[in-house]
């Protein structure tokens, strides 16, 4: 325990940049993310509009308060409030509420069994795994040929829940709660297109299916999609709250990581093994080096590092132990010119921020390597 005391403590994700790109929960999700060391960048991909004053939602109330649904599907707790207190807006909400008594209510998980409780009534069914497919999968099991069934929409595809009913003989009403749209500011989510194209983040996170797509749209508009593509194939670890959200990015041939329950918390759990796994640990003049996003643990102790002086250090890491020419470490500086000096700049400052100045070599008119230890240097020869 006393050792512990002595070393500066930093959680699991320090020294990574993690994207956070939810409307929704985004301050919560940003906050277990800092508490376990990561830095957040907030760029919110698309803003929730509420439709208490759309037509669509008083049509399908009136509709469902008028002939009423053999059962009701309650997919979000969010969502299945903002229909009761929008029926109230309207004068509709105890009709609404009367009908919904006698009906079947299904609901997707226990947050929305608990909006439903709420409301004073109680859901029929609930599945333990939260997923949208299990109702499917239990509704086409009962038979649902000739039923009329109303599903509260939730701003989410659910791909072929709908499609599925209708062709097992369902009629069905959805129930459009609030809707998604591009945020109004879309500053932040071109910074952090920005970041990820240059490799300024180590991982983005997404919750809803409808904030990635947002995303590559946007990448599309700037022409910037191949090489969003590109850093979320490799360097860049795209992480989704669970299968439905990461389909846009499938969409496009990107391998995601989920958690096994689509929650935040095991969310972020997965990152904390994720991204430390995914750094380079390398033994570099008798310390153990790990290269992370930002920053180096040299010996486990923290050095935030400035970008170009990461830059440097990814360059030499690629071929441990051998030389990387001048001219080829001004390649790999960020907005470098033609001045080789700006590599001896970034040099010295990197050695500072290390304090550990052996651990790169100066290699006279030839350029510099890491000071890969002996015993390591056979190993990691053909890298």
């Amino acid at each position: 325990m006393h050792e512990e005391q002595q070393r500066p403590e930093h959680g699991p994700l320090a020294g990574f940049t993690v994207g956070v790109t939810a409307a929704r929960r985004a301050e919560e999700l940003g906050a277990l993310l800092q508490r376990r060391g990561a830095t957040v960048l907030h760029a919110p991909a698309l803003r929730i509009v509420p439709l208490a004053d759309d037509s669509e939602l008083l049509a399908a109330t009136k509709e469902i308060i008028h002939q009423v649904p053999d059962i009701v599907v309650a997919t979000t707790a969010i969502g299945f409030r903002g229909w009761v207190e929008a029926a109230d807006g309207w004068g509709l909400g105890e009709d609404l509420l009367a009908r919904l008594g006698g009906v079947r209510i299904m609901a997707r998980g226990p947050k929305v069994k608990g909006a439903v409780r709420a409301a004073g009534l109680t859901e029929e069914w609930s599945p333990s795994s939260e997923s949208m497919a299990e109702v499917l999968d239990r509704l086409l099991e009962e038979g649902v040929d000739g039923l009329r069934i109303a599903i509260q929409l939730h701003g989410e595809p659910l791909p072929g829940f709908v499609e599925s009913l209708r062709a097992g003989g369902a009629e069905v009403v959805g129930v459009p709660v609030y809707r998604w749209m591009p945020p109004e500011d879309i500053g932040p989510v071109d910074r952090l297109l920005d970041a990820t194209v240059s490799r300024g983040v180590d991982a983005l996170t997404f919750t809803s299916a409808p904030a990635a797509a947002s995303l590559l749209s946007r990448a599309e508009e700037r022409g910037l999609l191949p090489e969003v593509l590109a850093a979320l194939g490799h360097d860049v670890l795209p992480a989704c709250v669970g299968p439905v959200t990461a389909l846009p990015l499938q969409g496009h041939g990107i391998d995601t990581v989920q958690p096994e329950r689509f929650r935040l918390g095991p969310l972020v759990q997965l990152l904390c093994q994720e991204l430390p796994s995914r750094a380079r640990s390398l033994p570099i003049a008798g310390h153990r080096v790990e290269i992370r996003g930002h920053a180096v643990l040299v010996d486990g102790d923290l050095k935030p590092v400035p970008p170009a002086g990461m830059a440097l250090l990814r360059a030499l890491s690629r071929r441990p132990g051998w030389v990387v020419a001048r001219a080829d470490l001004l390649r790999a500086l960020p907005g470098a010119g033609r001045d080789e000096h700006a590599v001896e700049t970034a040099m010295a400052r990197l050695r500072t921020a290390l304090g550990a100045p052996k651990l790169i070599q100066t290699v006279v008119k030839r350029g510099y390597r890491l000071a890969l230890d002996p015993a390591a240097e056979t190993k990691y020869a053909d890298v």
